[in-house]
Order: structure tokens, then sequence, then C-alpha cells
């Protein structure tokens, strides 16, 4: 998930500032890379680097990402009846069929994320190569497991 906040949040940021920025809000640059990029970094190299393999297929992650949308849209719309603006000003400038929109094609790209992670996952690792007796994924101090 926070592979995908950080490819909505920067690519809606590269075609214009005023998608995930409200004019009243400044948040300086390196505020905004911690919150929006920091994360995911630092999660990519905890996925690649030291986690086990994932055992995820593509039709369960879409499933968990379009119920993560879902739950994630009703909640912004609860917070909107309250605030009387969304936490993005995109949200606010999309008609409901256009939001619906938006968190659809936002559970697509995450189940994209998850199964090119996974696939990035087993080439850095190895997996689906063939390995010696040996070797495992995760055994970064490269020990012999007898």
């Amino acid at each position: 998930m926070e592979v995908l906040i950080s490819v909505l949040y920067w690519g809606l940021r590269l075609i214009d500032e005023r998608l995930v920025l409200p004019d009243w809000a400044f948040i300086p640059l390196h505020a905004d890379i911690s919150f929006h990029a920091i994360p995911s970094i630092v999660m990519l190299i905890d996925l690649l680097f030291l986690s086990p393999p994932w055992t995820i297929t593509v039709l369960p992650s879409l499933a968990i990402s379009g119920s993560i949308a879902f739950v994630y849209w009703f909640w912004v719309e609860h917070c909107f009846s309250f605030n009387g603006f969304y936490p993005y000003p995109i949200m606010g400038e999309l008609p409901t069929p256009g939001r619906i929109g938006l968190f659809t094609m936002s559970a697509v790209v995450m189940a994209l994320n998850t199964v090119t992670l996974k696939w990035i996952y087993g080439r850095v690792n190895g997996l689906g190569v063939s390995l010696s007796p040996q070797s495992r994924p995760g055994n970064i101090k490269r020990k012999d497991v007898l």
C-alpha cells in the first residue's frame, strides 16, 4: 500500500500539484518526501532483502486491493460529511462516478504493484532459478543449512 500511495501521490503531483495539495496547504519538500516517499523506500528494502517470499497471486491481490479501496472510499466520504472537504483536492473536483473510478483504478494499480513487486522479489532473491540445496531466500548470512 505504501508503494501505491507513493505512485499515486507523486504521479498526480507531477501532473499538477493542485490535485494533491490544496491552495491553503504548504508542505516543505523534505516533509513531503518523508510522508510520501521514504515509507515506500524503507518498505521496499524490507520486502526485497529481509522478508520471506510472498505466496499471494493475482486474484487474491485484486480482491484485497478492492476491499481496501472500498473501505477507504467510505471512510473518505464519512470524513467529508464532517469536515466539508476531501483529503486530496482531486477527490473534490471529481463527481461521485469519477471518485468511484479513481478508487477502482487505485485498486487495480495496487494489485499490479503487488504482482510486480512479487516478481522483482523473485528476481532479486533468485526464486524461479535453480538454487543449490544449501541456499534459500532470506538466508542473508549465507550459512549452510543442514
